[in-house]
């Protein structure tokens, strides 16, 4: 007779123990196959339990394949197939991400300063999302993105980008990853994608997960480099025209306009612009998107609320020309929403009340100063004496070129042994670069203070010894 343990105090309830316990038997092998187990009467009167704890357990064991019934005769066990050994050899990978080095003065490109976020004002408004729309905050959004975010948007891009957007032709996503993923399904994968070299090494690696064929464009001081979009045989393009990452180049309105014309050359070419962090110009008249020059509908333009509000909001969106648009609603109207309704509709309502603008502004402020005492700092320390810098009057990063003497990767190491993180240039590198390239190094200015400019680079002058 089976007689298991049973903790009648215990938070499992009497059923789920006893059917452990049987299922446990049979899997050892200690209740053979085909073998009777006692009646539910039986057992519950053995144990001291109730017919239905009993029942409860030998109805999940039956269900779960362990036993089967026989009319008038009982309760069997199931011969079952042994469960093949595990013959794997390869360890789990590790349950946590390695441990990423801490710096006391990080001047990394992948974060904005989280304490610059309007945190009272975005949870007033999400607090009134709560209680204000709850006949649409649970339903299903539409598939673009909920029209009022999509409208606030469009204002938005009309106003500071010069682009004409309808709000119908706006795709809301859960960051540039999952838009870009989603073109290369619009587009099509036979065709060949062109990115920027040296550029953002990650948009290569997205269009080649979605198995598109990635060939790396090399840049001039204007931006990419046309005759080879058409020597690789290119039919779209990503690029990043006002304020290229991580060289900083603007590109002129000539080369934009040439750009233009090679799109326009073959039906199927498209470019894909990247706007990403457009919104911090620090001098001069803002410079019109690609997107306004474009009249035939070759633009697809892609931008993002990571670097202007905070990575974690996980909002980015696309405009997709009219006869995209139409594919789109044909072919991909399927897909769900991937940014939660809730986020959209706050985010909605802190740009229609011009919490957005105001919050650009504070922030382009603060980083123009950031910016400001990092070149100070350079000039007080003697750095400019061995490098200089470069970048444009825009973005959120500047490129430190150093003398031909020193090796990049070198010199970031030093700079991390004293606690000061920045990047070699060549992590950006999608071939090996020019031998006639300087070594460079990539400084982010978003997290670190204008006061710590000067103790920073004083640590970088004793770690490089210039």
């Amino acid at each position: 007779m089976l007689t298991p343990i049973l903790e009648s105090s215990a938070s499992m309830p009497l059923y789920e123990q006893l059917y452990r316990h049987i299922r446990g038997e049979i899997e050892a092998g200690r209740l053979a196959a085909g073998e009777r187990l006692p009646s539910k009467r039986a057992l519950a009167a053995h144990l001291k339990i109730s017919v239905v704890t009993v029942e409860g357990a030998y109805n999940q064991l039956l269900a779960e394949g362990y036993l089967r019934s026989q009319p008038k005769r009982g309760f069997f066990v199931q011969a079952a197939e042994a469960t093949p050994a595990r013959t794997s050899t390869v360890p789990l990978p590790p349950t946590e991400e390695p441990t990423r080095p801490t710096f006391r003065y990080n001047f990394s490109t992948s974060a904005v300063d989280t304490a610059l976020f309007p945190f009272a004002t975005w949870a007033k408004l999400m607090r009134e999302v709560l209680s204000q729309q709850e006949d649409t905050l649970l339903n299903t959004p539409h598939p673009q993105g909920v029209p009022e975010l999509r409208e606030a948007i469009a204002a938005h891009l009309y106003r500071f980008r010069g682009i004409r957007a309808d709000p119908a032709q706006i795709v809301v996503g859960a960051g540039s990853e999952v838009l870009t993923s989603l073109l290369v399904q619009l587009l099509g994968r036979e065709g060949r994608y062109g990115v920027e070299n040296p550029g953002y090494t990650k948009t290569h690696r997205i269009l080649g997960s979605c198995g598109a064929q990635v060939e790396p464009i090399p840049l001039d001081d204007q931006g990419l480099v046309l005759e080879e979009l058409d020597r690789h045989k290119v039919q779209v393009v990503h690029v990043t025209p006002s304020h290229h990452f991580p060289l900083g180049i603007i590109m002129p309105v000539t080369r934009r306009q040439a750009l233009l014309r090679w799109a326009a050359q073959q039906p199927g070419r498209y470019i894909l612009e990247d706007d990403y962090d457009s919104e911090f110009r620090f001098s001069g008249r803002p410079i019109p998107a690609l997107q306004s020059l474009d009249n035939g509908e070759r633009v697809i333009y892609l931008n993002t609320f990571a670097k202007s509000l905070a990575p974690s909001l996980r909002i980015s969106y696309m405009v997709l020309p009219p006869h995209l648009l139409e594919r789109w609603r044909r072919e991909f109207w399927f897909y769900s929403s991937t940014v939660p309704s809730f986020e959209q509709y706050a985010l909605a309502r802190f740009m229609d009340r011009g919490h957005f603008e105001r919050h650009l502004n504070r922030t382009r402020t603060r980083y123009k100063a950031r910016r400001e005492a990092l070149l100070a700092a350079a000039r007080d320390t003697g750095l400019t004496q061995v490098g200089s810098f470069d970048g444009g009057d825009a973005g959120l990063h500047l490129l430190l070129w150093m003398d031909r003497r020193w090796n990049e990767q070198e010199l970031a190491a030093r700079a991390a042994e004293v606690g000061v993180g920045v990047s070699p240039l060549s992590i950006c590198d999608l071939t090996p670069p020019p031998i006639d390239r300087p070594p460079a190094l990539i400084m982010g200015y978003t997290r670190v203070a204008a006061e710590d400019m000067a103790p920073a680079l004083s640590l970088l002058k004793s770690a490089w010894g210039f």
